[in-house]
């Protein structure tokens, strides 16, 4: 039948998106801990991302990089020993919502591309006319036990954020546009403004992708979510990123946004902890998001 076609095929996928995610999944947690002891931390491609270094206006990046204290550093360390059983289920929950399935020849819609205009707005708290929704996908992507939920109809995203079996991060990622038929020109824009709630001036990272592969590159930026809020994101100060490296030679195609992302991490850049992040309960309202 379609449904057990439909089935098959989404497992076939999740395999292949756990096969390409190998090197986060498969790595024993010793070799995890010795790069961790030496500065070179394993991080997944889906959060990572680059502290951005030009001047930004007030409302944007914190500049503070002063060095963690002894107790949050001791902390950590005795959470990341921790290890907690890796929960396989949740893992293919949260993946199967982000892979889009081949379509059937018979059923093959024609991709459409939306053009979108300035101060428009592309995803709103409770409205129904989103094209798209937010879902988790946290640490348990690489062995972690974090754990976190969004409730789209306002916007507000929490959960538990734990460094045990050497993880640390929570994200929330849009499901594929319209079922992945839809992608976004914003050729038109200078960037995103995001409006938010709550935050507690956390840094929280914001991911936009122009490629629907399962660990493509992620354009980052980082901001201080201070409460109430408002904060814009330039393309031009994104960040090119897998496996937090940064990738070189990249060039952002806003003629094709096809995903949109946060994440909430202990990790900025190729090992360097975020100063504005703790372990323990977060929470973060994400009221809307628009051109500017």
């Amino acid at each position: 039948t379609m449904a057990t076609f439909r089935s098959i095929s989404c497992l076939l996928a999740l395999l292949l998106c756990l096969f390409d995610s190998s090197e986060a999944l498969l790595t024993p947690f010793s070799a995890q801990q010795n790069m961790s002891r030496v500065g070179n931390r394993h991080h997944h491609p889906y959060i990572s991302t680059r502290h951005v270094s030009k001047t930004t206006p007030s409302n944007h990046i914190s500049r503070r990089e002063g060095k963690r204290s002894h107790h949050q550093s001791s902390t950590s360390l005795a959470a990341a020993d921790e290890r907690k059983p890796w929960e396989l289920f949740r893992f293919i929950s949260q993946s199967s919502k982000f892979v889009t399935l081949p379509p059937l020849p018979f059923a093959a819609k024609n991709p459409v591309k939306r053009k979108v205009g300035v101060g428009e707005t592309i995803w709103e708290a409770g409205n129904p006319n989103n094209f798209f929704n937010f879902a988790p996908l946290d640490d348990v992507v690489m062995g972690g036990a974090s754990n976190s939920n969004i409730d789209n109809n306002t916007g507000t995203w929490s959960g538990k954020v734990t460094d045990a079996n050497n993880g640390g991060f929570v994200g929330v990622r849009s499901t594929p546009f319209q079922g992945g038929s839809l992608s976004l020109d914003m050729s038109q824009c200078k960037g995103i403004e995001i409006r938010f709630r709550r935050g507690n001036g956390k840094r929280f990272k914001f991911v936009v992708r122009d490629s629907t592969e399962f660990n493509g590159i992620c354009w980052t930026t980082s901001f201080d979510a201070k409460a109430n809020g408002s904060v814009r994101i330039p393309f031009s100060s994104q960040v090119p990123t897998v496996f937090a490296k940064t990738v070189s030679g990249a060039s952002f195609n806003v003629n094709e946004v096809v995903g949109l992302q946060f994440a909430y991490s202990k990790f900025e850049y190729d090992g360097k902890l975020n100063n504005n992040f703790d372990v323990g309960d977060f929470a973060l309202q994400i009221v809307e998001l628009k051109t500017y």
